[in-house]
């Protein structure tokens, strides 16, 4: 095992390595507005619009630029200077970091938990009334936008526009540092909005894994031997069917961390998905870099994960 997580680091490292370059292929393939332009503002005569350009590497070329910010990052741990903040990007990641990590592990433990729950019950209770009822909201969940479930969370319940005014809405965000009270009233939405969709399609997968799991030769043995009902389903069948559940949880968790860009938009958090959206916006390549980095990190790092749980769960599966 320990050899199969130190060989999966290091292609860690390559394929971060292959995921800037392609994000610096795609800044200079696709039309995009000068950066130096941007950074220099609607008055700058083209003599600052140069000097902005030399000082950041843009009028060297694509190989040239590489090895710059490559040994920003090996020499001194230096993701680059946003050219529109004019602060460093590690700094602006890290300080929008917290924020979407409270989306994200917030609304992936609220959708693991009723997700799995009622996959478990629909599964057991198959084609019954409360199995038919689950299953419909659930593919209504599944089919409804993001955006638009949070736009309408917004205008029910944001306790400044909301007609019936019950939770925070959009920019009440409070980080936990300051006023915890403060901070979850501002979650539930979002973490409502954004579990909707993921619960939905998690008991969905789980019913289906399940209902065929049940059906195999090693639960009727386990019946025949006298164990409770609880105990078969639970022990041996839930065990059995959650694997694609776990694959399922760490990618998802994996994207989320890198930024959840539409709940925070709609909800005015400042976390890595805004921070993303208005770094796209401005064509500020070293953020963008920032951003698509740490959101690679993260899946990458959840694969990893996911593998090593796979280990523990399926006896199976064994890492050589």
């Amino acid at each position: 095992m320990a050899r199969y997580i130190a060989r999966r680091l290091l292609w860690t490292v390559v394929l971060m390595f292959a995921v800037s370059v392609v994000t610096f292929v795609i800044f200079y393939v696709l039309p995009s507005a000068d950066p130096a332009a941007l950074r220099a503002g609607r008055h700058a005569s083209p003599q600052q619009i140069e000097e902005i350009r030399h000082k950041y590497h843009l009028d060297k070329s694509l190989l040239d630029q590489l090895s710059f910010y490559f040994k920003g990052i090996l020499l001194h741990g230096d993701f680059g200077i946003s050219y529109v903040n004019d602060q460093p990007v590690a700094k602006l990641v890290f300080s929008r970091l917290p924020a979407t990590i409270s989306v994200a592990v917030g609304a992936a433990v609220l959708w693991l938990l009723s997700g799995v729950a009622i996959g478990i019950i629909s599964a057991v209770r198959r084609h019954s009334k409360l199995d038919r009822t689950t299953m419909s909201l659930a593919l209504v969940g599944i089919s409804a936008p993001v955006y638009w479930l949070g736009l309408v969370a917004l205008y029910l319940f944001a306790d400044d526009i909301g007609l019936i005014p019950l939770f925070g809405g959009s920019g009440s965000y409070q980080p936990i540092t300051e006023d915890p009270l403060a901070w979850l009233n501002s979650m539930i939405l979002p973490w409502v909005v954004l579990a909707v969709a993921f619960a939905a399609f998690y008991s969905r997968l789980l019913r289906g894994t399940l209902i065929e799991v049940m059906g195999e030769d090693y639960i009727r043995t386990a019946r025949a031997k006298g164990l409770p009902e609880r105990t078969v389903v639970m022990h041996h069948g839930v065990r059995a069917a959650i694997t694609p559940i776990v694959t399922a949880f760490g990618l998802d968790l994996g994207a989320l961390l890198g930024g959840a860009v539409l709940v925070e938009i709609v909800f005015n958090i400042p976390g890595i998905g805004r921070l993303a959206y208005d770094a796209i916006l401005h064509s500020d390549l070293f953020l963008i870099q920032g951003t698509v980095l740490l959101a690679a990190f993260f899946v990458i790092g959840a694969n990893l994960v996911v593998d090593v749980v796979y280990a523990y769960l399926d006896p199976r599966v064994r890492y050589e």
